[in-house]
C-alpha cells in the first residue's frame, strides 16, 4: 500500500521535527509548572489568575510538542492532523493569554475599558469560535488547509496587539525599560513566525517557532517576577501603627503654619507636612470627628444633591483625593510616590468607608493615635 506524503512536511527531516516536538513538550511543561508554582505561593493568596490562564497557555505548546512526536514516529499520517492540531493548540495558547489580560495590574488607558468590561469574553471568545470550528472541520472532513491556517494567523495577530500592547505598559510602569523593549521585539519575532504560517517553509517555521516561544516564556517569567517585586515595593500599612499630630506653628516670619506630624506610613519616625489653609480644616474635622465623637463619620455630598441649604462635611470626593495628595507630597516628595504602591495602601490604612454605601467616610487611625493642639480652635 502506498501512502501519500506532503512533500512540504519531508522538507525537514525527522529527527530534527522529532527533536523539536520534544524541546517543545519538556520545555513548556517545565515552564508550565514554574509559572503555576509562583501562582501557588504568592498569586493563590489574591485571587490573581492572570498567572494560571498564562502558565495554562504555554501547556497547550506543550501538547502541540507531543503532535509532533507522534506524528514523526508514523510518517505516514495524514498532514491534515498535524497541521489542524498545531492549529488548534495555537489558538486555545492565544484564548488562554487574552483571558490572562484582566488581571493585568497596569492597563494601557486606550483598551482598560475595553479588557476589563463585562464583555471581553465574547469580545475574544466569538473570533475563537469562528475559527477553531473550521478547524474540527478539516480535521473530520479534510478541507483545505490555507483557510484554516489564515484564521490562526488572524487570530494570534489579534492577540499580539493586545499582548504586546500590554506587556509594555506594564514594564514601563514599573520602570522596567529594558525589558519593554525585550518585550517589543518578541511579539514582533512571534508576528514574524505567524506570517511564516502561511508559507510552505516549514523549516523557517519551526525555527522562529522555537525562537519566539522560548522569548516568550522568559517575558512571561520576567513579567512575574515583575509582578513579585511590584508586591515587595508595596508599602504594607496598619492602622493601628498609625499617629497623628495637629499643631499650628509660627514660621519666622511671624505667619502661623498648619503643620500636621504623622509616622507608621513611611518610616517609625514623624513625617513633617504642612498644609495649607484650605486643607489644615479639612484633617482636622476628620481628627477632632475621632478623637470626640463615637460614631465620627463625615457625610460626603451626593452628586446629585443641588440643595444649598445643607451643609455637608465633604463637598466631593474630590477633595479626600486632595488631601491624599497633599500628605503624600510632603510624607515622600512630589512626583516620588505611586498610585498603586502607595496611594492606595495609604487611603486604605488612613481612611474608612462607611459598610453601608452611604456615603460616609473617617479617620481608620485609633482615636488615642491622635493628637491635637490646644491652641487650635474647632
Amino acid at each position: 500500500m502506498i501512502f501519500f506524503v506532503p512533500i512540504n512536511i519531508l522538507e525537514v527531516s525527522i529527527p530534527i521535527l522529532r527533536f523539536y516536538g520534544w524541546w517543545q513538550f519538556g520545555v513548556c511543561l517545565f515552564a508550565f509548572i514554574a509559572l503555576l508554582s509562583i501562582w501557588y505561593h504568592i498569586g493563590r493568596k489574591k485571587d490573581d489568575f492572570g498567572q494560571v490562564w498564562l502558565a495554562i497557555s504555554i501547556l497547550c505548546w506543550s501538547f502541540s510538542g507531543i503532535v509532533e512526536v507522534l506524528f514523526t514516529y508514523d510518517i505516514f499520517l495524514n498532514q491534515n492532523y498535524l497541521s489542524g492540531f498545531r492549529s488548534i493548540f495555537s489558538l486555545l495558547n492565544s484564548l488562554f493569554i487574552l483571558l490572562a489580560l484582566p488581571y493585568f495590574k497596569y492597563l494601557p488607558k486606550v483598551i482598560e475599558q475595553v479588557i476589563k468590561s463585562k464583555n471581553w469574553s465574547i469580545i475574544i471568545g466569538l473570533p475563537f469560535l469562528f475559527s477553531i470550528l473550521p478547524t474540527f472541520s478539516k480535521l473530520i472532513f479534510g478541507s483545505s488547509g490555507r483557510l484554516i491556517s489564515e484564521l490562526d494567523v488572524y487570530y494570534s495577530t489579534m492577540t499580539l496587539l493586545f499582548l504586546g500592547y500590554v506587556l509594555w505598559e506594564s514594564f514601563i510602569k514599573r520602570k522596567l525599560n529594558i525589558l519593554a523593549y525585550l518585550s517589543a521585539v518578541c511579539i514582533l519575532i512571534t508576528f514574524a513566525a505567524q506570517v511564516f504560517k502561511l508559507t510552505d517553509l516549514q523549516i523557517n517555521l519551526i525555527l522562529f517557532s522555537a525562537i519566539f516561544k522560548t522569548n516568550l516564556i522568559m517575558i512571561f517569567f520576567a513579567l512575574a517576577l515583575s509582578w513579585v517585586k511590584d508586591i515587595s515595593e508595596t508599602i504594607k500599612i496598619n492602622p493601628e501603627n498609625i499617629f497623628l499630630k495637629l499643631e499650628k506653628i509660627k514660621s519666622d516670619s511671624g505667619k502661623l503654619e498648619n503643620i500636621i506630624w504623622i509616622k507608621g506610613i513611611k518610616n517609625p519616625e514623624y513625617s513633617k507636612v504642612r498644609l495649607s489653609n484650605n486643607m489644615f480644616p479639612k484633617l482636622q474635622k476628620f481628627a477632632s470627628k475621632k478623637k470626640h465623637e463615637e460614631e465620627a463619620w463625615l457625610e460626603i455630598k451626593p452628586k446629585s444633591d443641588n440643595h444649598k441649604n445643607i451643609d455637608y462635611d465633604i463637598k466631593d470626593y474630590n477633595e479626600i483625593k486632595r488631601l491624599t495628595h497633599v500628605i503624600l507630597d510632603g510624607i515622600y516628595g512630589k512626583g516620588v510616590w505611586d498610585k498603586n504602591k502607595h496611594e492606595e495602601p495609604f487611603k486604605e490604612a488612613f481612611f474608612e468607608m462607611s459598610e453601608r454605601r452611604d456615603r460616609k467616610i473617617r479617620l481608620r487611625i485609633p482615636k488615642n493615635n491622635i493628637e491635637i493642639d490646644k491652641s487650635i480652635t474647632s
